[in-house]
């Protein structure tokens, strides 16, 4: 049983057992991912980037815009009227299982965890561990006063290790909290943290509706029809959060990631005032380099709606 209130649905995306995408290509399987690593021939990037210069932002931001901080990877920090939201907060060394294997962080967080404010919410897309970073989530739990919020299937993990409170939401439903209502939306993505566990919990993103101001939080996505369907239901947000990294070789990584072309597609789409790039720079976790995203992305929007943020950066959105 879900913890939100119900709208009316997105597509079937449950069999009982798994979840899938609906109407859209699957994640691969096993046997692509072998063939791709013993393909694989990913372009040459610095071990570590000392570029990062951190900032400390406010403990609590009053004012009417919608203060956005990228710490790092998909780690957005939303400071709107006394409200402060994080999206998959990651402050661990690898996005692995393991403290001595895995996708390394080429770039420090931009926040410091000793200078990250008190969150009120913690909004998590799905189980991965570059998203969901169980040592943060910890830490998070220990300061108190955070609600985490959590597609359907994984609360179970977080309580298990007394994170909480923990809230599931299935794809159109919502939870209302002070200052703002949280809507779970479609992804075309996959879960699994092992071998056994595949889709076994779900995928998603998130709309933040505080007034008549919205944020969309994309979470991890491939493109597809669901930025129009968001848009049909919410209407355009102010600000867009979109992936851009981790999506070489395309063969296998199109029906889970999108590239930053897709990405503008899903700018255009969503009609968004504003869109700023996630899921870039910090970890490299696909065949592309660690700033290819950023330079595709210039290539193909050089206009000023689309924002690539450095870690520890912030924008005001109006």
């Amino acid at each position: 049983m879900q913890d939100g209130t119900s709208q009316p649905q997105f597509p079937q995306h449950f069999d009982g057992k798994r979840f899938r995408n609906p109407d859209a290509p699957q994640a691969p399987g096993l046997p692509d991912a072998l063939r791709w690593k013993l393909t694989s021939r990913p372009e040459p990037s610095p071990r570590f980037i000392p570029d990062v210069a951190p900032s400390i932002p406010p403990r609590r931001f009053a004012g009417d815009t919608v203060r956005t901080t990228l710490v790092n990877h998909s780690t957005v920090l939303l400071q709107h009227r006394d409200s402060n939201i994080l999206t998959d907060p990651i402050w661990s060394e690898r996005a692995s299982p393991l403290s001595w294997v895995g996708p390394r962080r080429k770039r420090i967080p931009g926040v410091a965890w000793e200078h990250l404010p008190p969150i009120d919410a913690v909004l998590l897309s799905h189980n991965h561990y570059d998203h969901l970073d169980l040592p943060a989530l910890r830490r998070l739990a220990a300061r108190g006063d955070s609600t985490f919020i959590v597609p359907a299937g994984c609360a179970r993990m977080l309580r298990s290790r007394n994170i909480g409170p923990a809230h599931e939401l299935d794809w159109g439903e919502s939870l209302p909290l002070p200052g703002c209502t949280i809507h779970c939306v479609p992804a075309l993505h996959f879960s699994g943290r092992g071998i056994f566990d595949q889709n076994r919990t779900l995928w998603c993103g998130y709309v933040i509706q505080c007034g008549a101001r919205l944020v969309y939080y994309a979470g991890d996505t491939a493109f597809g029809p669901h930025f129009a369907q968001i848009r049909e239901r919410f209407g355009s947000p102010r600000l867009a959060l979109l992936p851009i990294g981790a999506y070489e070789p395309r063969w296998f990584m199109s029906p889970v990631h999108m590239g930053p072309d897709e990405a503008v597609r899903a700018h255009r789409i969503l009609g968004a005032q504003t869109s700023i790039a996630i899921h870039h720079g910090t970890f490299q976790l696909a065949d592309e380099g660690i700033d290819t995203p950023r330079k595709e992305l210039a290539a193909c929007a050089p206009h000023k709606s689309f924002l690539v943020l450095n870690n520890g950066e912030f924008a005001e959105i109006a």
